[in-house]
Parts: structure tokens; sequence; C-alpha cells
């Protein structure tokens, strides 16, 4: 009896539980976690890409100019979790995305100075930028950099015949990023696919690991990092040798998933460790390799079968519009709010409600807690090194290089922490232009800061998203669909090749988009109560298919002791490339 065809037990859920009004959170929101494992990354390529422009304008004695480098420049924030061919595509179309909303910001100072209509314009703009961040799934830091950009832009004093001039010094910017954003690629070509790799199989290993009720956190947390790493391979486009050995690997990862008592997590850490650096692509054994090159022929099946498009992410129902809602809503409120207190920056007001706008309710006033936490500990900072700053025009140009690195290197550990420097940098960016009055810029961000946090978090309660539920059950329906044609191959006594492969995976993305979509409903403030019974359900019956996937697609488990110096040394001969 093949594995479809088993009885499995039905099992008991918990019970649902009506969630009325949830209560926000204060403990654990400051609590930093582990850094990412590429923060150096994002940290030293904004450094140099900034460093290059702004000592050139310094050295040309037009340091009034930086701004209009300084958006081209971060730019180099962004792509680095992709691989290098689809980083290409994205850095372009973020240096692209950064033109157009300058452009926009631009042409408006030109045309009026009301400050009523700049706020509006910057508040539609950030709600733009928030939602085609969040369709492309651009990643950090998303949406913010272009609204900081543009928003400050707006308030700019601007003649229409600058403007040709300013945005090529942007896209002259953009494009020192973009190179810098690809340099590592003649080095590493396949690092972001091996660090991928190597986080599929150390969450693995963490799930084989845990016990009690952490292991249920861990599988979805493994399982997630399968799918991001089956993602990053999808988005590589060749499958060279060394791509190959990567998906090999990754099905192990699964293999993992599906049979955690026979797994021996060590091996799957030595796996990860042996992709750091640019040795060759730990091998698997021999005798398996050919049933994993069967496994991987889904990849083309995946590709062939495409994506949804943008717009289809965008259509009317999205889970992504209220959040536009709350932003435009917010980022207006924030911005006239500053206005009515006579606050001459509005933009700052403007900008720190923009930061806020999280998935839901919860996750927002944890961002709107930290954003405030760090921007007051960053005027502090601010304080202390403006004297020096003040003492020559080299110094503001090296402490916003200090603060751009240090922001990269601390945010990942918790967003406040990362403030800590934003603040500071965003300060210092005032004076390329002119030296002001350090007191004033001061209080003027400290009471920004307040008013944008403040209206910020009453648009997010205001502007309710009671759909949320509703895209549980669209998650739900995805996941049952996905689940009876992975369960049909499994019946099929002679599948297509490929086949097997293609439906796990299809299953894989939609348990992780309905965990997503749960997470993101138990969040809001404001909910009728959930399915929690379903979604439970519909979870572990995916996963006792997923794993019935892998053990008919791949009847071998990790743990091998007869072939573990195999699997530990050397590599297969078509892998032996430097990856």
């Amino acid at each position: 009896m093949s594995s479809a065809e088993t009885p499995t037990p039905t099992p008991t859920p918990p019970p649902s539980r009506p969630r009325q009004i949830r209560r926000l959170p204060l403990a654990g929101v400051l609590r930093l976690n582990k850094p990412s494992d590429i923060w150096f990354k994002p940290a030293t390529s904004v450094v140099v890409s900034a460093a290059v422009p702004n000592l050139t304008l310094l050295a040309l004695g037009r340091l009034d100019l930086a701004m209009y480098t300084m958006a081209g420049s971060l730019c180099a924030l962004y792509a680095h979790n992709l691989p290098y061919a689809a980083r290409a595509r994205a850095l372009a179309w973020v240096v692209l995305g950064m033109l157009a909303s300058l452009a926009v910001a631009l042409f408006t100072a030109s045309l009026t100075s009301s400050a009523a209509v700049l706020v509006a314009v910057g508040a539609l703009l950030a709600a733009a930028q928030k939602t085609l961040c969040d369709a492309t799934r651009i990643g950090p830091p998303g949406h913010l950099i272009l609204t900081f950009i543009s928003s400050a832009s707006l308030f700019a004093p601007q003649y229409l015949g600058q403007i040709p001039g300013h945005l090529a010094l942007t896209a002259g910017a953009g494009a020192v990023a973009w190179l810098v954003g690809m340099a590592p690629a003649l080095v590493r070509p396949h690092g972001p696919e091996r660090r991928a790799t190597a986080r599929a199989l150390n969450a693995a290993a963490a799930y084989v690991s845990a016990e009690g009720g952490a292991r249920e956190r861990a599988r979805a947390g493994a399982a997630a990092a399968v799918h991001a790493a089956w993602q990053s391979l999808l988005a590589t486009g060749d499958r060279g040798a060394a791509r190959r050995a990567l998906e090999r690997l990754v099905v192990r990862a699964e293999v993992a998933l599906a049979a955690p008592a026979d797994t021996d997590p060590a091996l799957l850490r030595d796996w990860a460790a042996g992709l750091s650096g640019t040795g060759p692509v730990p091998r698997i054994s021999h005798a398996h390799a050919h049933e994993v090159d069967d496994e991987v022929l889904g990849v083309e099946a995946e590709l062939a079968f495409g994506k949804p498009s943008l717009w289809r992410r965008l259509a009317p129902g999205s889970p992504l519009l209220p959040v536009a809602l709350r932003t435009a809503v917010g980022c207006a409120l924030a911005g006239y709010g500053s206005l009515a207190l006579g606050i001459g920056r509005p933009y700052w007001a403007l900008v720190t409600a923009a930061s806020l706008y999280q998935a839901n309710v919860t996750l927002t006033w944890n961002r709107t807690v930290q954003r405030v936490a760090g921007n007051l500990a960053g005027v502090l900072v601010f304080a202390a090194v403006v004297p020096l700053a003040h003492a020559g025009q080299i110094f503001v140009v090296l402490f916003c290089l200090l603060f751009s690195f240090g922001a990269e290197a601390f945010i990942s550990r918790n967003y406040w922490l990362g403030s800590v420097c934003v603040t500071p940098m965003a300060l210092l960016i005032t004076e390329f232009a002119r030296t002001q009055e350090a007191g004033e810029l001061i209080t003027d961000r400290v009471v920004d800061t307040l008013v944008g946090a403040l209206l910020g978090i009453v648009a997010a309660v205001i502007v309710t998203n009671r759909r949320a539920a509703d895209h549980i059950e669209l998650a739900l329906e995805a996941t049952g669909r996905a689940r009876e044609a992975a369960e049909r191959t499994l019946a099929s006594p002679r599948p297509e090749p490929g086949a097997l492969e293609t439906a796990r995976r299809r299953l894989a993305a939609a348990l992780v988009e309905l965990r997503a979509a749960d997470d993101t409903a138990a969040g809001e403030w404001w909910q009728r109560a959930l399915p929690e019974e379903r979604v439970v359900t519909a979870e572990q019956a995916g996963h006792r298919t997923l794993a019935a996937t892998v053990r008919r697609a791949t009847p071998w488990t990790v743990r091998n002791p007869e072939n573990a110096d195999e699997h530990r040394g050397g590599t297969d001969a078509r892998e032996n490339t430097r990856a």
C-alpha cells in the first residue's frame, strides 16, 4: 500500500477561541536578537557606494548636492539575499524606483510651495512605495529608504531647470551602487544560494534537535527556510553543477523534516558549515545521487508554471491594500499634525509614520515602540557628535558613513538599535547644504517623532483589516488544493519525472502562506474568531503529505553510518567547481 493510501488518524485540534481585542505587548519589544548572518554586506556596500560620490562632491566644494547622490547610494542596501542574476534585475528596478519617486517629489516641489499639498503627495507616495515593495517582496529595508528620500525632497527648494541635473546625480550614484552590489559575484558567484541552503540545513537540524513545544515552532521555521532555499535556487537561472549540488542538499533538508527520528543533525550542520567560503559544495552519497537528480527535475516544471503576476498580488481583496490605506492615512495625519504644531520639517513626522506599518496592528505597535526608543536615543548621539561635525564638512561626511555602517550592523539585532544610528545620520544629511542650529534640529526631530508615532498608530487602529480572516480562508483553500494534487501524484504508480517534486514544493509554499496568513490575522487588534481548528488540521495534514512525498521520492534517510565518511569528505567530480 502506498503512503498516499495509508489511513492516518485525524488529529484532535485545539479548541478555537474567539479573538476580539488583542492586547498590545510591551515585554520583549526591545529585546536584542542574533545579528543577521549577512549584516556586513549591506553595511559595507552602502559605505562604499556613498563614499565615492560624497568625497568627490566634497573635493569639488559641492556637498550641498549630496542629498541627491545619497538617494542613489542608498540603493546599495537592497537585494543582498538574492542570487546575482536576480540581484542585477532587482537592483536596477530599485534604482529606477528611486529615480521615479525622486522625480515626482522634485517636480511637485518645483510647482507648489503649499505644505498641505506636499504632505498629501508625500502620503500617497509613501503608500505606493509601501505597496510595491511588499508586492515585489524586495526585502529590507523595503519602502522606507524611498519614502525618506522622496519626502525630504518634497520640502527642499527646487526649480524646474535643476531637476535634470539632480536626477542625473542620483542615476550616477545608483549606477555605482549597482556595481558595488554586484561586485561579490566575481569572488563568490553562488554565495547567496549557498547561504540560503545552509540556513535550510541548519533550520532542519534545529528541528531535529528540538524537543517539546519548541518542536512545532522549529518545524514551521525549518519549512520556511527550506521554501526560501528553493526560491533562491529557482531565481538563480543557471542550473549548472554547483546549483544541482545545492539542490541535492535542500532535498536532504526536506528529508530531515519528513524523518527527524532517522536524521543526524550533526551531519546537516557539517554540510551547512561546508557551504561557507568558496570551497566545493559538499557532496551526498553517490548511491542516491541519481534519485535526487530525478527529484530536482521538478525545478523546470515549476519555472514553466510561473509565479503570480504583480497585478494579481495588487488586485482588489489583496492583503496588501489595507496596509497601503493605513500608510496613506497615517502619513497624512502625521504630516498635518506636524504642520498644526508649526514644525518646519513635517516630512520627519511623515517618515516616522511610514516606518511603522507592518503586516498587522501588533507588529505595527512593536515597531512604534522601537522607533520612538531608537529615535530618542539617536538624538542624544547626534547631540554628542554635532560639535565635532561642525568643525568641518569632512567630519559630516565621515560621521554619515560611520552611522550608515552602524545602522546596518545593528538593525538586524532590533530595529530600535539600528535607529540609534539612522537618526543622527538623517540629521547630519541636513547639514550637507548648510550648518544648522543643533538645538532646533533636535527639538524638531523629537516632536516629529512623537507626533508621527502617535498619529501613525492611531491610523493603524482606525483603519481596520477585517478581511484578514478571509485571507486565512483563501490560504486554507489553496493548501487543500495543493495537498490534493500532491496526494494524486502520490497515488500514481509512475508519476511524470519531476511531478512529485513540483507538487511537494507547491504544497510547502501553500503551507508557508497559510502560516503567514494566520499570523497576520492573529495580530490584528479587532478581529472576529479565527478558524484555528481548521488551520491546525490543515497544517498537520499538509505536513503529513509532505513527509509522504519525501519518503516516496527519496526512500533513504540522512542518517547513514556506513557512508558517513563519504558524506563528510570529498566532492563529486561533476561538482568540483568553485561555487
